[in-house]
């Protein structure tokens, strides 16, 4: 056993001690520790794939909780995707700060072939102009994707290799991060997680068309002084699961107003349930498992995993 292994198992005991203590109500499980953990995604025999930021690699964690590198080498690969194809969509490339020098990686979306692991670029410019960040990506019933450019400020849908569309821009959105669409595709969701003072810290809805254009734009949840969702899923009632808060200050206008945890929300936009997690920084979270009742959670080094009432959707 690796001595990575060892401090992950080591880590992994520490906190399992502590979790009960602080959950109250549902209580969520430990199912591996890494580094720093992003964009979990589950294909249909159980595997959960999640980027781990640090050292740059994209994760799976099979049902019988055997954790292996997918992939190494991630071009800093952030929202993950399993496609009804059981292909892996991934969100890659955005600019990052290590050990105080700012490295470049090529932004795009890329879609890899899990059986064969041939991997395709889907998009990596709008018009001729690079992306800067793509971060998260969601798929409607149509096969369309849809992904948000955070550091770019756009939102794009993909309706095929070669076939890229604008949605939103600024100014009419500042840093699109988490997105999700309803179960009848008619609702398209949104995170603005806007650290910087009055920016938007929120979940925007809007109404989808069935051509894949939206309008409409409506303030779903506000987040507003503390620190936005950053990744959201959600079940097949149209409730979201917003992963938000943060439990120490990170140098931004953000307050701790909001707590640590995943927010349960209805499509009117009222907040069903809370469900606290202890560590921070709070990522992202989807559903997965045979009934599609386990929601995995990535926050700071941990994954975590919690069963939930309602079924969610491979979004």
């Amino acid at each position: 056993m690796t001595r990575r292994r060892l401090e992950g198992f080591a880590l992994a005991i520490a906190l399992i001690g502590v979790v009960p203590r602080l959950l109250a109500a549902q209580q969520p499980e430990i199912a591996t520790t890494v580094a720093f953990t992003e964009g979990p995604a589950v294909d249909r025999d159980g595997n959960v794939y999640f980027t781990e930021m640090v050292s740059l690699r994209i994760m799976k964690l099979t049902a019988q909780g055997v954790l292996s590198t997918f992939r190494e080498r991630s071009n800093n690969a952030n929202g993950l995707l399993i496609d009804p194809q059981g292909r892996l969509v991934a969100c890659e490339g955005a600019e990052s700060q290590r050990t105080g020098v700012l490295v470049k990686f090529k932004p795009q979306v890329t879609r890899t072939d899990l059986r064969t692991g041939k991997m395709e670029v889907l998009a990596d410019n709008y018009q001729g102009k690079p992306f800067v960040g793509p971060n998260d990506v969601t798929i409607d019933g149509k096969g369309r994707l849809y992904f948000t450019d955070l550091t770019g400020g756009a939102v794009y849908r993909i309706d095929g290799p070669g076939h890229l569309a604008r949605i939103l821009a600024a100014p009419d959105v500042q840093r699109p991060n988490g997105i999700q669409i309803s179960p009848d595709d008619k609702q398209l969701y949104l995170i603005e997680a806007n650290g910087a003072e009055g920016g938007a810290r929120m979940i925007r809805a809007y109404d989808l068309g069935a051509d894949g254009r939206v309008g409409n734009m409506r303030i779903h949840y506000n987040f507003y002084p503390g620190r936005s969702a950053d990744g959201m899923s959600i079940d097949t009632q149209g409730n979201l699961y917003a992963s938000a808060g943060m439990n120490q200050l990170r140098g931004t206008s953000e307050t701790l107003a909001t707590r640590t945890g995943v927010y349960v929300i209805s499509p009117q936009g009222k907040l069903l349930k809370f469900i606290p997690i202890p560590e921070d920084f709070i990522t992202n979270n989807a559903f997965g498992g045979a009934d599609m009742k386990t929601l995995y959670v990535t926050a700071g080094k941990t994954l975590y995993k919690v069963r939930t009432e309602i079924a969610g959707l491979p979004r």
